[in-house]
């Protein structure tokens, strides 16, 4: 059975923990960052883990995650 590809936009996205869960990047941390507070920023900078409904398509999309 020939090797699958793997969506390259997610896989630049999307990173697997140490537990096996999906992890994500936060949205909003990109540009007009002056008016946000300094606390905003950091919760932003951290990551998040993909929700269920939403891990199910990730698992399709980067088979050798």
């Amino acid at each position: 059975m020939p090797k699958l590809k793997s969506r390259k936009a997610a896989a630049k996205r999307f990173r697997r923990s140490g537990s096996g869960k999906i992890m994500r990047r936060k949205a909003f941390k990109n540009h007009l960052l002056q008016h946000k507070g300094t606390d905003r920023k950091n919760r932003l900078s951290k990551a998040a883990v993909t929700s269920e409904a939403d891990a199910e398509n990730v698992e399709l999309m980067l088979p050798y995650l």
